[in-house]
């Protein structure tokens, strides 16, 4: 088939869930034999989308990609304050304050309505991924119903999927993919439906060579002391802020030479500590290194809608600590047996004490959260399932049309 992704980043030295997931997805269909173009910004940096890489086509891994310019950079003294007083007032808000917060929040496309309008039916299906901002908000009710769609929304509770402009869009595609059980229930809750599609998860690569924690400890002089490790963007939306909180009243209670490394970039400041290692952008073979060496992960974002690198530190045989505030995290833990949920200060010292002292419990999580992924995210079976979805999407698609057509 020739597909369409619409997302608000891509490209391969982007960090981010939704953006990580589409790459991923983008480039195994292709391998499958499908021809896979993407509609997306110029924009590098999620915070403001200014324009960084070359508007125009290019290719990257076999996916083709369509990258136009951001009409402006998000302006933040016009977003926080109008974002602030929205997420108040989220479901009885007027919509042209919605409307205005979405297309402040961005990143809005230079031409993306008109581009979609005359080029969205040469292709068997548009998927959008992510709900949240203009690429999907706008995107979608420019095609639905001219061309099957699919919503992969990543969606999960948190406070901007209460406003109610959404209710409107998550009415509109042909069918829906979900990544766990928890972010379709979060979607039944919110938006009052049922809705057409499947839950596939993410495919992991199982072939890729194992990570080397000797390498990483050498690489960032770690030496033999044990380490927590974060891996992602470092931003507060993540729970970094407060993992670090955690951190540093943890090594106060408990002093001992664990450290926390923190494997991305991102606008946090960080304490300037020797237990406390930023490593910035990591290649994925370092990636791996990294969390081949630690003590355990750590998953502290309190809203995701699936944690890849969760099951990155499975593959790793490692175990760990996640988010328990997260209902996809804490059924991501409990399902798999590889990792420990923790809400609030107390419990996360606990997980810790016990980690540490338990190495033999921590081996044992990791090999069962490798045997979960193993059992659960093959990419064979992901896309199979993908596939039956565009299928599922056409097929809704083709009623629609049906319904609407006027008899003669």
């Amino acid at each position: 088939m020739k597909l369409l992704y619409v997302i608000q980043r891509y490209g391969d030295q982007i960090v981010g869930g939704s953006e990580s997931a589409c790459r991923h997805f983008a480039e195994r269909l292709v391998a499958r034999g499908h021809e896979v173009h993407v509609l997306t910004s110029c924009a590098h940096d999620y915070v403001d989308w200014a324009d960084e890489y070359p508007a125009g086509t290019e290719i990257i891994n076999g996916v083709i990609i369509h990258r136009f310019p951001v009409v402006e950079p998000r302006k933040d003294k016009l977003f926080a304050p109008l974002q602030h007083w929205l997420m108040q007032h989220p479901g009885s808000s007027p919509l042209f304050e919605q409307q205005r917060w979405t297309t402040l929040m961005g990143p809005q496309l230079t031409g993306q309505r008109e581009w979609l309008f005359n080029n969205a039916h040469t292709y068997d299906c548009v998927i959008f991924m992510t709900y949240l901002y203009t690429t999907a908000t706008q995107g979608l009710p420019t095609i639905a119903g001219r061309v099957p769609t699919i919503l992969q929304p990543t969606a999960h509770d948190e406070p901007p999927a209460y406003v109610s402009l959404y209710q409107s869009l998550f009415r509109q595609p042909d069918a829906f993919l979900f990544f766990t059980p928890e972010e379709k229930a979060v979607v039944e809750r919110l938006y009052g439906i049922v809705p057409s599609g499947q839950t596939i998860g993410i495919g992991i690569d199982q072939s890729q060579v194992r990570g080397d924690g000797n390498r990483a400890r050498h690489a960032f002089h770690l030496g033999d002391d044990p380490y927590l490790v974060y891996v992602g963007r470092l931003d507060p939306s993540k729970g970094v802020g407060e993992l670090l909180r955690f951190f540093e009243a943890y090594k106060k209670r408990n002093p001992s030479n664990l450290r926390l490394v923190l494997a991305g970039d991102g606008a946090l400041e960080i304490p300037d500590r020797p237990d406390i290692v930023v490593t910035g952008f990591l290649d994925e073979q370092m990636k791996r290194d990294i969390i081949a060496g630690c003590t355990a992960l750590v998953q502290s974002s309190y809203f995701e809608s699936f944690s890849i690198v969760l099951c990155e530190a499975w593959l790793e045989s490692r175990p760990a600590l996640v988010q328990g505030a997260s209902e996809v995290l804490r059924g991501q833990a409990i399902r798999s047996g590889g990792a420990i949920p923790y809400e609030g200060f107390a419990k996360f010292e606990g997980s810790v004490d016990y980690l540490l002292a338990n190495p033999e419990a921590a081996t044992q999580m990791g090999a069962a959260g490798l045997e979960y992924v193993k059992s659960n995210y093959d990419w064979e079976v992901v896309l199979g399932r993908f596939e039956e979805t565009l299928e599922l999407a056409k097929d809704n698609y083709a009623k629609r049309r049906l319904k609407t057509t006027p008899s003669r």
